[in-house]
């Protein structure tokens, strides 16, 4: 039987030290189980049928070209050169099992999976309720993940993400009922309480049990400020409609998450508590000014930052008395570039939200969306609407000169430092 292997828990100022770099770990031992029922193969986007467009500049994925400048004593440099684009470019999306495979319903690391990390060697997976069958079952299917990523394509472990905030609307893992797991009440009764030490504990909590089984970054806690009561999106998601209070929750959960040994991603930049609409659906519009959304709902980003947070997340928010570019938060260079790493100084990695949302899927197509979240500022696209078309999207740019390579590289290293730092590559 696979385990996902013990990983010494780190502390969060290895984040804030942004110089310093560890030797890379070695890779996971372990095996996968090809060829099991669960792994299936299913018509559609991500299919092992459908190759990706041949290029006079890239030879395949496994080749050994890569970035042909000195990587000097750096670690990350290093692996980083010995990369080809394919693969640097694979690094930053972050994809279901399925789309990885083609599979129906994805419950095992098998075969489909080692052919779909070879030809797109993904950053990240994330996993969901259709993925979760049993304890044991969820443990060897990260674990033999793991290995599979460690051992084919670019042999970069991937982030293996999950949204699990707590409470009864979005924990995957405690709400499978397959693990012997603490359950927490809504994060809005948490909040009530105005005791960050109980923030804490839910972070340190969730971290444990996350790493325990074999996860490594965790797409929570919610940043959002509720101030629109008729928001249902966030509701009681969310820690309150203070600032002030959300601030210090989130941050005291950042910091016990990290502290776990579990990664977090704070979500929804710039803010979701007052968008009426769901971007899941349509269009999430705030009517919040400028002023508004820097003094309310940019202050628990900022206290996640300065608790070392290594990934934000950033929403489809428009903000047309703000950024009013008419572009959603997640392909706002503005959003992006300007506020989330010019005015809060963020160095992290920047994750959308989910690309398959009607919010993005209504207005762009896959490769158009996936080109234009990176010129944004952008660092790892989360959950195109199909996987084949966005990732072959981006190589086009990088070819075309829209994107250069040095941006490729840029953001892969953020994505590197951030695994080395959790002890994941």
């Amino acid at each position: 039987m696979e385990t996902a292997a013990k990983r010494t828990p780190f502390s969060r100022r290895g984040f804030i030290a942004a110089g310093v770099l560890a030797a890379a770990a070695a890779s996971l031992e372990g095996c996968a189980r090809p060829g099991a029922t669960g792994d299936a193969p299913a018509q559609g986007p991500g299919s092992d049928s459908l190759p990706l467009r041949p290029s006079s500049q890239e030879a395949g994925a496994d080749g050994p070209q890569g970035n042909d400048s000195p990587a000097g004593n750096d670690p990350l440099e290093q692996l980083l050169a010995s990369m080809t684009l394919k693969q640097k470019v694979a690094q930053l999306f972050i994809v279901t099992p399925e789309a990885l495979t083609g599979a129906s319903r994805a419950t095992v690391a098998g075969e489909l999976t080692k052919k779909g990390l070879k030809r797109i060697p993904v950053g990240g997976i994330c996993y969901f309720g259709q993925n979760l069958e049993s304890a044991q079952q969820v443990r060897e299917l990260l674990a033999g993940t793991r290995e599979l990523a460690t051992s084919t394509g670019a042999r970069i472990a991937p982030f293996l993400s999950v949204d699990e905030e707590g409470g009864p609307l979005v924990a995957r893992v405690a709400n499978s009922g397959l693990f012997d797991v603490p359950a927490f009440p809504n994060m809005a009764e948490i909040g009530a309480t105005r005791d960050a030490a109980r923030a804490a504990e839910v972070g340190a909590t969730i971290g444990g049990y996350l790493q325990d089984i074999g996860f490594n970054l965790n797409f929570a806690p919610s940043a959002d400020v509720l101030t629109n009561p008729e928001n249902t999106v966030i509701g009681p998601r969310a820690f309150g409609s203070d600032p002030e209070l959300v601030a210090d929750m989130v941050s005291a959960e950042v910091e016990a998450m990290l502290d776990a040994g579990t990664l977090p991603c704070v979500k929804h930049f710039p803010g979701h508590g007052d968008t009426p609409g769901d971007s899941h659906t349509g269009a999430a519009v705030s009517s919040r000014t400028r002023d508004q959304i820097t003094s309310c709902e940019l202050e628990p980003f900022r206290a996640a930052i300065s608790a070392g947070c290594p990934l934000v997340m950033v929403g489809h928010i428009e903000t047309p008395a703000f950024a009013a570019d008419g572009l959603p938060a997640s392909l706002s260079p503005t959003m992006i570039t300007g506020v989330l790493r010019g005015e809060l100084g963020f160095t992290g990695v920047i994750v959308s939200d989910s690309f398959s949302m009607g919010a993005i899927t209504q207005r762009f197509s896959a490769a158009d969306a996936a080109v234009r979240f990176f010129l944004a500022g952008g660092d790892m696209l989360l959950l195109p609407e199909n996987l084949e078309e966005a990732y072959q999207g981006v190589l086009d740019a990088v070819y075309a000169g829209t994107l250069s390579e040095d941006d490729i590289d840029e953001r892969v290293l953020r994505v590197l430092a951030a695994k080395q730092e959790a002890g994941i590559v």
